[in-house]
């Protein structure tokens, strides 16, 4: 009892020390202002128990939306620069969990953040209460609060999603008492789960491999977009982000069948983490070459740990009874424009043939795009294969992820988080890094943008007024990095 006594309080006073930094102080504002401004129409369901509450402090006003926007745009700002600022204390003065637990804290309990997906979550689990499949159908077949939470276009299609992310959902509903508000903020926890292996495990990976822990602790496990994406958003990709990067440190202990029972978990929440098989046959295979022979002999480890994989993730599959009805629903989170290049230059070419009254060409212009960028994605993942699959399995890992989510159907800031995590182990330059933090400082910025968007002109400006002074910040602070 005594050497878990001791256990708990040296991390209390890991955790203590955090706060002593002045940038965790001033992240931790920035998560608070955060928490604060997306108390916003922008953001929150017209079904919101805050509505009335707003409602009743005269928050629903133009005014009050242009306040949220000037709160969540400074907390962005502050939450980038705190980041900038910690790059050399991470693993030096204070641990990065601790880091990240105080920044947590104050989105735990708060609305899902930049995105209404976490309702989507509690109402599909609503659907499975109720003895639904949302494979078959949508949260629309059911009125009430939980429908009505969902984003409009959402309400009306069924679920992408993993069979184990759905059985989650409705889990998560029966904690909350089939509360619609609080089941959706309960998807939080899954979401904690899976940040939590990520911050334990990356660095660990790092110094498997001989990589800087540091750097990948910085990079990786404090980074903004995953505190405001993966912990505010309350994204399942989360979960299926810390099955892989679990599976991963287990393929290079050795533990290859571990790995894969742990990458079928994965891919039964979000299917993209079956791409991760491929270095997980690698790592600790005896691999010698692209020769015919040494291919030849690799060949049955590739297969029985993809078998392997799709054998898990069919076994939960059929364990929750909702079969492979994903299947049907693949297309569905290319249905809107997002930041995918080929979904933005096919929604120009759409509205260019509807102006020109080519409503046939209109229609079909943007899937067959979609199939083209995914076929450039396929392409690309090969070539990254053959390039790097047999010597850098992470190089591999961390750009083949990237490829797939800029080629994919669809493009929302936390997919970029599907490679860049990995991005500190791939072996890339300090440049590719230094890009890869400007990067996501720029994805921070546009989701702010985002939300000005939704609130008002006056809001729309101060957001760029803020993108412009963030460029400069981040100019200065690549600069810094660069120089550390």
């Amino acid at each position: 009892m005594s050497g878990f006594a001791g256990w708990v309080r040296a991390r209390w006073q890991d955790f203590v020390r955090a706060i002593r930094l002045a940038p965790v102080r001033l992240g931790l504002l920035g998560t608070v202002l955060l928490v604060v401004g997306s108390l916003s129409p922008a953001y929150l369901p017209q079904a919101s128990p805050y509505w009335p509450v707003m409602r009743a402090l005269g928050l629903d006003t133009a005014w009050a939306r242009v306040m949220a926007t000037v709160l969540v745009i400074g907390a962005v700002g502050l939450l980038i620069i705190a980041w900038y600022r910690l790059r050399p204390a991470v693993y030096h003065d204070v641990k990065p969990w601790a880091i990240l637990c105080w920044w947590a804290i104050p989105l735990i309990a708060a609305p899902p953040i930049f995105s209404h997906d976490a309702y989507s979550y509690a109402a599909q689990g609503w659907l499975i209460e109720n003895g639904l499949n949302p494979y078959e159908v949508s949260p629309s077949v059911l009125p009430g609060t939980f429908a009505d939470q969902v984003a409009w276009l959402w309400r009306y299609t069924p679920a992408p999603y993993g069979p184990l992310a759905l059985t989650l959902a409705h889990w998560l509903d029966q904690l909350a008492g089939f509360n619609p508000y609080y089941s959706a903020v309960a998807q939080r926890i899954p979401a904690l789960i899976g940040v939590a292996l990520i911050v334990h495990y990356l660095p660990r990976i790092a110094r498997q491999i001989g990589i800087d822990p540091h750097q990948t602790a910085w990079f990786s496990a404090i980074n903004p977009l995953l505190v405001i994406d993966l912990i505010g958003g309350a994204h399942n990709d989360a979960l299926m982000l810390g099955m892989v990067v679990l599976a991963i440190s287990w393929a290079y202990k050795g533990w290859h069948w571990p790995a894969v029972v742990a990458l079928g978990v994965g891919m039964a929440v979000k299917q993209p983490a079956v791409l991760a098989a491929f270095p997980v046959a690698v790592i600790g295979s005896s691999w010698a070459s692209w020769r015919w022979r040494d291919l030849v002999r690799f060949l049955p480890r590739a297969l029985t740990t993809l078998g392997g994989v799709l054998a898990v993730f069919a076994g939960i599959s059929w364990a929750t009874g909702l079969g492979f009805g994903w299947l049907n629903a693949v297309s569905v989170p290319g249905m809107i424009v997002t930041l995918a290049p080929f979904s933005l230059i096919g929604w120009v070419c759409q509205q260019v043939f509807l102006a020109l009254g080519m409503t046939t060409a209109a229609a079909s212009v943007i899937p067959l795009l979609q199939s083209i960028s995914l076929g450039i994605a396929a392409v690309l993942m090969v070539w990254l294969a053959i390039r790097f699959g047999r010597t850098e399995p992470l190089r591999f890992l961390a750009w083949a992820y990237l490829a797939f989510a800029v080629f994919g159907p669809a493009l929302h800031t936390w997919y970029l988080l599907w490679g860049a995590l990995f991005l500190p182990l791939a072996k890339v330059s300090e440049r590719v890094l230094r890009t890869a933090a400007a990067v996501t400082s720029v994805l921070l910025v546009y989701g702010a943008g985002n939300l000005a968007w939704r609130n008002s002109e006056i809001a729309i400006a101060l957001a760029g007024v803020a993108a412009g002074g963030a460029w400069i910040i981040l100019r200065r602070r690549a600069q810094a990095v660069a120089s550390a």
